[in-house]
């Protein structure tokens, strides 16, 4: 195995033990706004600075091979890609601390009847399965199994834009409780980010995988831009 080989090989085992950090911050920040367990959403917060200390040595790794092993062709694409998922990660975590900094310090008694309206479990559950899927599919070079969550991420689009008129309705009848609802409809739309930065991911798993960009909506491939990192697969 030559060295380039050993730092790709770390290097996808150092995004992957990101991913399974991110993939639990996320988890607890749900279980916190749904049990409004304090102490767990604080454990989020704690844990934040472990996912920045991630993406900061992820970032220098990337950089590290570029400037001294020189990748070419599918190992320069594998580096690319590592790096803006390592981003989007990095991202995704920053939402799951938005949703526990609500559970913290934000309007206590939201209305479990209007969770269950807004579906936002259901959402959640949707998203979660999409992170779990993308990072099986970085981690095995799949890029069918990397395709499967941009039809899911409509359905999560769906539930964030069904929400507003729900909560316009709810808090005309309820005028006690409009600071928990509004909290609610922030914390769907943190989840529906996360749904955009997990197709990030997808379309960077396609693109080492396949030298395909799907970017500006060009998922299903059909105009993939031609560019040097094409050349060689």
């Amino acid at each position: 195995m030559t060295h380039l080989q050993e730092q790709l090989d770390y290097l996808k085992i150092a995004l992957t033990d990101m991913a399974t950090l991110v993939e639990n911050q996320l988890q607890k920040s749900i279980n916190a706004l749904m049990e409004q367990d304090e102490d767990l959403a604080n454990e989020v917060l704690h844990n934040e600075i472990r996912v920045n200390a991630y993406e900061l040595k992820i970032d220098k790794d990337c950089e590290n091979i570029f400037a001294l092993l020189t990748p070419v062709a599918h190992d320069m694409r594998f580096v690319f890609a590592s790096l803006k998922i390592n981003a989007d990660l990095e991202r995704i975590g920053d939402y799951a601390e938005g949703i526990s900094k609500i559970v913290v310090d934000g309007k206590k008694g939201f209305d479990f009847n209007l969770v269950q309206t807004l579906d936002l479990k259901h959402m959640f559950d949707i998203v979660f399965a999409m992170f779990k899927d993308v990072m099986v599919a970085y981690s095995e070079n799949d890029s069918r199994l990397a395709r499967s969550v941009f039809s899911r991420d409509l359905l999560v689009n769906d539930l964030n834009h069904k929400a507003m008129p729900i909560i316009v309705d709810y808090c005309k009848e309820n005028n006690q409780t409009i600071p928990q609802a509004i909290e609610l409809l922030s914390i769907m739309r943190k989840l529906e980010r996360v749904g955009d930065h997990i197709t990030n991911i997808a379309e960077e798993v396609i693109f080492f995988k396949e030298a395909q960009v799907l970017k500006h909506g060009n998922k299903g491939g059909d105009n993939s831009a031609d560019f040097v990192l094409n050349s060689e697969q």
